[in-house]
Parts: structure tokens; C-alpha cells; sequence
């Protein structure tokens, strides 16, 4: 929504917005762009009339600010259908879609695409530090989007990526997640294969050979061209890791003309997960006509995006880290990630159960397992948790502390830190500005 607020305010229209908690760096960025603010859902922010009220998806009826428009008669859309009509209908538009990985495989797409000098549009849902802004209308047809399967607002229950259209279209991975409004995978394949069949013939799908429920869902029907990623044999992009960390890796595209071509890739970012998103940025960014040469030419200067394996600062050798992680697939290879960057050192990660599926504990069983990487997990227990953390304690290996509050993790993780320990910090949300608290405690010893 921040980013649609950003976009109309650079084609001219007035914009304030509203919301329970505004935090960085969403809150940043639109105050930069002399977006006024409202916390809270109070009516006076609808004087003078606005002559359109773009209602986000976490709104529902009893909200003030929605009663209010509903019962005055204001026009009123969604930020899906409002883009389409806005700015999408006319764009080729590169949709990044999958449960993980969406954020920065947009934003490394749309870096390669303005190295390669097509000044493209984009929306995502973070800020790559690349650009500073999440969000931008672009000077050429291209338009890069984080096409993400939530739905779109509380009188459009389909997904938000139902509204882009895209030519180019990428499918990460499938996996279960926000069970707040999806009962079981099967209803988040069908969201994902009515996007499918958006895709023109002439456009091109990307999804990966090795992830079995992408595979099965465009299985239910495909009329697009397709490309394969990943280390199978009939994978038309590959990618080998050659340094442990991934930091450095060798990228194969095989075509009918070219035939195979290697190219080494060296760039800032670690992690299996991130080599990933860049083989499919790569091959999302050579289907708008981009060189290859020129794609990983563009992938040495990423700078990846914030809060995502974002280092906050670094106090007498202790250096925290904040990171968007909050499903277990993403928890997993974040933490991977840094292992495999940081050898032997000492990890200890702080994870905030933030998220609906979170809360309800859908992913129970998989969070023993997802933190292995590290040398001790520290976690904030919500209020009104609908489940126990001891079954989630009891069967994981690493020494697992729960907390009822933050300053109560920034105390005892900061007791026990020493030069070179790593503190990753993994949430969805503010997480009670635990970064700051954790790197001023850690000066106030230091001092």
C-alpha cells in the first residue's frame, strides 16, 4: 500500500493515507515523499472528500475509516484493481510470485533491467537499497511487481496477483502459508493457477524444475511458453555454487541457438536462497530481451534489500542483523545463509511469532527443525497464543528460550554476546525496535 501511495503521488494526485502503526521503512519513505500520515482510522482524515479511497487488505468492516466510506457513498477500490486500471493495462509486467523469496528476486530483477538501461517500473513489497524507494511508475512498458497471493481487500477475496496480468511470470516455490484465509494448500494452488491463466501464450512462465507443487499445479492446465530453472537436466538456467556461501557461482543457460554458455556470477549476497532468486531474476530479465552478460555484469553491484539479511550495526565485534524471515522455509535458509558465511562463529537468532499462520500454529512441527544453524534461538512469545511452545522447545536440538518481552531478549542475548557473535534478528514486523535496543545495550557495556 506504501507503494501505491508512492506511484500516485508521482502521477499527480494528492495522497494521505492511514494506518494502526507506520514503521520504518515504509514510514520513512513517505514522509520523504510529503505523504501525510494518520494514525489511527479517525473520519477527520476523509476532509476535504477524497475522489477515491484505496482500501489495503488488512482493513474490514467495523474499521472506523471503512464504516465511514461505506456509509457516505465514497468511491472506493482495491490497490490490485487500482494498479491494473492505473498502470498495469498498458505495461509488459514481470510478476515475481511465490511464497518466498518474492521481494528480492523483484528487486534484483528491476536492478538488472535499469543497469541494462530500460529504467523499468516497479512495485515491491520492501525498499532494495539500490533504488532507496519501493516503488517507482519507470520511463519504458517494462514493469517489474512483487505478485503476492494474499487477497486483495475485504469485497475482493482473490488474490492480488489476479489483477496484474503479467507477460512475464515467475512462481518461486508453493508452499502453505497464511492460513488466516486459505484453508489447506489446494485453495492456494487454484488462486495460483487463475494467474496462470492470465498469462498470454506469447508470455512466458519461470518456475523452478525441482519444486514439486509448482510443477503439479501448472500441471492443471498451462498455455504459455515455459522455462525451467534449476539443477535438472531439462533446466534452461542452472546455477552451481563455487565459493560455500554463494558469494561466488557458476550460471548455465542452455538455448536451441546458443547452446550452453557458463558464466561466473560474483556479487555481495550468501546463501543457497539468494544464488536461487538470481538464476530466475536472470532468466525473468533475459525474457524482456536483456543479455545475459550484461544480467550478471548487473548482479556484482546488488545490494540486496532492506531487512533482508540487513546488517543494523556492528558493536566490539558483535554485529546485529535484521531479516524478514517468518516461515520456516525462510527461517531455514536465512540461517543457512550465514553459517555457511561465518563458519564456526557464534549465532544466536531472535524470532518474533508474529504472523497469522504463526499465531495459530500451523507451522509447529517445522520450527524445531528450521533453526539448526544456530547456536541458540530466543523467542518473543505473543499474547493470546493459541498453542504451546513446549512441544516446539522440547523437540528442537538448539537451546530454545522463550520471553514474554523484548527488553527481556535484548538482556539476556546481550549478557551472553561476545566478539564475534552474530545476532539475527527475524520478524515481519517492527518487533519493538529491538535492533536499537540490542546495539544501544551492547554500547552502554562496550562503554
Amino acid at each position: 500500500m506504501g507503494g501505491i501511495a508512492a506511484i500516485a503521488k508521482s502521477v499527480g494526485h494528492t495522497v494521505t493515507g492511514s494506518d494502526h502503526n507506520v514503521y520504518p521503512p515504509m514510514s520513512t519513505q513517505l514522509e520523504q515523499l510529503d505523504i501525510t500520515l494518520f494514525q489511527g482510522y479517525d473520519d477527520s482524515q476523509f476532509t476535504p472528500t477524497p475522489d477515491m479511497v484505496i482500501i489495503g487488505n488488512a482493513l474490514g468492516r467495523a474499521n472506523p475509516a471503512v464504516e465511514y466510506v461505506l456509509n457516505k457513498g465514497l468511491a472506493y477500490t482495491s490497490g490490485p484493481q487500482w494498479l491494473l486500471e492505473n498502470l498495469l493495462k498498458d505495461r509488459w509486467v514481470l510478476a515475481i510470485s511465490g511464497t518466498h523469496g518474492k521481494t528480492s528476486t523483484s528487486s534484483m530483477l528491476a536492478w538488472i533491467m535499469e543497469s541494462a538501461g530500460l529504467a523499468p517500473g516497479f512495485l515491491i513489497g520492501g525498499v532494495p537499497e539500490n533504488f532507496g524507494i519501493s516503488a517507482r511508475v519507470g520511463q519504458s512498458p517494462f514493469f517489474v511487481i512483487e505478485a503476492d497471493e494474499y487477497d486483495s481487500a475485504f469485497f475482493d477475496k482473490r488474490s492480488k496477483f489476479i489483477h496484474y496480468r503479467p507477460r512475464t511470470l515467475v512462481i518461486n516455490n508453493l508452499e502453505f502459508d497464511h492460513a488466516d484465509i486459505f484453508e489447506d494448500l489446494n485453495a492456494i494452488k487454484k488462486q495460483f493457477h487463475h494467474l496462470v491463466r492470465t498469462v498470454p501464450g506469447n508470455g512466458r512462465i519461470i518456475s523452478p524444475a525441482d519444486e514439486p507443487n509448482v510443477q503439479s499445479m501448472l500441471e492443471m492446465g498451462c498455455w504459455s511458453e515455459q522455462s525451467l530453472v534449476g539443477n535438472a537436466s531439462e533446466s534452461r538456467y542452472k546455477a552451481t555454487k563455487i565459493s560455500p556461501n554463494c558469494s561466488e557461482f557458476l550460471l548455465t543457460h542452455t538455448s536451441d541457438i546458443q547452446g550452453r554458455v557458463s558464466t561466473i556470477v560474483n556479487w555481495p549476497l550468501i546463501g543457497e536462497h539468494n544464488m536461487n532468486n538470481a538464476v530466475t531474476a536472470i532468466a525473468a530479465a533475459h525474457h524482456a530481451g536483456v543479455d545475459i552478460k550484461d544480467a550478471v555484469a548487473a548482479m556484482a553491484t546488488f545490494k540486496n534489500v532492506k531487512r533482508r539479511m540487513e546488517v543494523k550495526g556492528v558493536v566490539n565485534g558483535i554485529t546485529v542483523y535484521d531479516d524478514f524471515a517468518h516461515h520456516p522455509t525462510a527461517i531455514k535458509t536465512t540461517l543457512q545463509g550465514l553459517r555457511a558465511s561465518v563458519g564456526k562463529q557464534k549465532i544466536v537468532a531472535i524470532l518474533e511469532l508474529r504472523s497469522n499462520t504463526m499465531r495459530t500454529g500451523v507451522h509447529k512441527d517445522a520450527l524445531s527443525t528450521a533453526w539448526e544453524e544456530a547456536d541458540s534461538v530466543h523467542l518473543l512469545e505473543p499474547a493470546h497464543l493459541t498453542w504451546s511452545l513446549n512441544d516446539v522447545i522440547n523437540n528442537s536440538k538448539t537451546l530454545v528460550i522463550p520471553h514474554k518481552t523484548v527488553q527481556s531478549i535484548v538482556d539476556a542475548v546481550v549478557k551472553s554476546a561476545q566478539a564475534g557473535t552474530h545476532i539475527l534478528v527475524m520478524s515481519n514486523g517492527g518487533f519493538g525496535a529491538i535492533h536499537q535496543k540490542l546495539l544501544n545495550t551492547l554500547g552502554e557495556i562496550d562503554g
